[in-house]
């Protein structure tokens, strides 16, 4: 299972706290790479988690990190938004 890593909550942090049109004009093909390949897996076990009841583990590293359910969902709908795959 991937961990997660304090880049990676802030990352999560920021997307539930952003409007993605905003973050689509400052990203590069690195962030673009991170959020398809770590935070893209992430997001898509905390909402398989959240929609078919699967125990993945990740509502409670969310909620340990500080990452309440309405920022799970709003960092979901960003990354959506973004392009991201999540379902």
């Amino acid at each position: 299972m991937t961990e997660l890593s304090l880049t990676d909550i802030e990352f999560i942090k920021i997307l539930a706290n952003s409007d993605a049109s905003i973050l689509q004009i400052g990203m590069n093909d690195a962030t673009r790479k991170r959020l398809d390949e770590q935070i893209g897996v992430i997001l898509r076990e905390y909402y398989r988690e959240n929609t078919m009841n699967l125990k993945t583990g990740w509502t409670e590293k969310f909620l340990k990190a500080g990452i309440n359910e309405d920022d799970g969902k709003s960092a979901l709908a960003c990354a959506r938004r973004l392009g991201l795959d999540i379902s």
